[in-house]
């Protein structure tokens, strides 16, 4: 079993509900368990910043598939619950977005893959709540408690 970190987010519907419901197909898809679940936590948007908030979480499995293919699964249950990979703008809106941040200790540099995910240790979107249900796993020789003193947290609150 391989154990995955992934992040979670969108700006577009209920995103809270979006979650709910794609832990849960993430898992049967991935024959996965869910380990740990962060909370939600509303964040200013990235990148494209006339938008929508965010709403992100991570999430920690153990699965038996390999990094490429739960990353097909991933994108699998983001294009299930509406979101159109080729067709969107880069930081834009979404329904739903999967990140693979991290699979075991691999580091992998593919043309569909990078893992640790490269620009995990820039976002602190993802790293409050990836601090929130890994803080001393060690990615690329760094913990997400250690990352996140490097980076701005301004505009981040968890959600009730």
């Amino acid at each position: 079993m391989g154990s995955a970190l992934i992040a979670l987010g969108g700006n577009v519907g209920d995103v809270r509900a979006a979650f709910r419901r794609a832990i849960p197909e993430i898992c049967d898809k991935a024959a996965a368990r869910l380990v740990a679940r962060s909370s939600d936590y509303a964040t200013p948007p990235w990148g494209e910043e006339k938008q929508p908030p965010y709403v992100n979480a991570c999430i920690a499995i153990e699965t038996a598939l390999a990094p490429h293919a739960l990353l097909d699964v991933l994108h699998e249950v983001e294009h299930a619950h509406g979101r159109g990979r080729s067709k969107e703008q880069r930081h834009g809106p979404r329904t739903l977005d999967l990140d693979l941040l991290a699979f075991d200790d691999r580091v992998l540099d593919t043309p569909t893959l990078t893992l640790p995910h490269p620009r995990l240790f820039e976002r602190a979107f993802v790293l409050v709540p990836l601090a929130q249900i890994a803080p001393n796993r060690l990615i690329a020789g760094r913990t997400a408690l250690e990352a996140l003193t490097t980076v701005a947290t301004d505009g981040i609150e968890k959600l009730p």
